[in-house]
């Protein structure tokens, strides 16, 4: 089943995929009505989710509990162009984490990459 990409009206542009409605608006500044994330956002969102699906999956497997884990995604623009060079994620553990599963569930997340 193919993706459809709708245009209901405004800056807005949505995908209907299985059902499910993804909603994508522009900001104010940029002419829309703020009412979504904008295309790009959840683009960068989708890699987090990612990441956060392999972190969950891992826990899940070794039967580890996933609450109070954080991932903390940052996009690192190029000063120059404004273009994003780099996105990095930073994972953040509870102080309680078993220690000896630590780095095994970094490389799960680094899938994504």
């Amino acid at each position: 089943m193919g993706m459809e990409i709708v245009f209901p009206g405004g800056k807005k542009v949505n995908a209907v995929y299985e059902g499910h409605a993804i909603m994508t608006d522009q900001s104010v500044r940029g002419g829309g009505d703020g009412s979504a994330p904008e295309p790009f956002d959840l683009f960068l969102a989708s890699m987090g989710t990612c990441a956060g699906i392999y972190v969950l999956s891992f826990c899940q497997h070794h039967d580890l509990p996933a609450e109070g884990i954080k991932l903390i995604q940052i996009a690192e623009r190029n000063p120059e162009t404004r273009m994003v060079d780099r996105v990095k994620i930073d994972i953040r553990l509870p102080a309680d984490f078993p220690q000896k599963y630590c780095k095994a569930l970094i490389r799960s997340a680094e899938q994504v990459q």
